[in-house]
């Protein structure tokens, strides 16, 4: 019996002492209480209304709902700034007569990430994706929502990899 409750002990010990260097989120511990996102503009060449609203909102929603801090309009502890640079819809595969079978939608973010706390995390960087669909679809509507779901869905969360989980 003894040895049970000694098995256990350690066992118990071992899962909560692991618990304080990894949750379930996946960001490190992290010196702040506070975040700040400042609106996206969109200064792609080939302007759609309204992403840039969308995508600031994504980036909002996703830091509030995987961490702990709380969201502020100024003088975040952490920062995130910059501007929607690409939003392009390019052929990528062709039928035998040369006409697009395939489309592509690809949207890039240049991000600025300041951590007030620790200046070793700051970084400025380019985030990109893609959505294909059939080149006889028309991208608007619904099809457009699905579309830019994907992409903001995968460039927030490539984001939030690179400025607070560190992966």
């Amino acid at each position: 019996m003894k040895h049970i409750k000694y098995t256990s002990f350690i066992l118990l010990f071992t899962l909560f002492s692991g618990c304080g260097i990894y949750n379930f989120t996946g960001a490190k511990p992290i010196n702040a209480k506070t975040f700040q996102v400042n609106y996206f503009q969109n200064n792609a060449e080939l302007i759609e209304p309204g992403i840039e609203r969308t995508f600031t909102l994504k980036l909002q929603d996703l830091i509030r709902n995987q961490t702990n801090l709380d969201l502020v309009s100024q003088g975040g502890e952490l920062l995130y700034e910059g501007e929607i640079v690409e939003y392009r819809i390019t052929p990528m595969t062709a039928t035998a007569d040369q006409r697009a079978a395939q489309n592509r939608l690809s949207v890039s973010v240049m991000v600025r990430f300041s951590n007030k706390n620790d200046e070793e995390d700051d970084f400025e960087k380019r985030f990109s994706f893609f959505y294909d669909f059939d080149a006889n679809e028309q991208l608007v509507g619904s099809k457009l929502t699905t579309a830019l779901d994907e992409i903001f869905e995968r460039i927030t969360l490539d984001i939030f990899n690179d400025s607070l989980a560190k992966w």
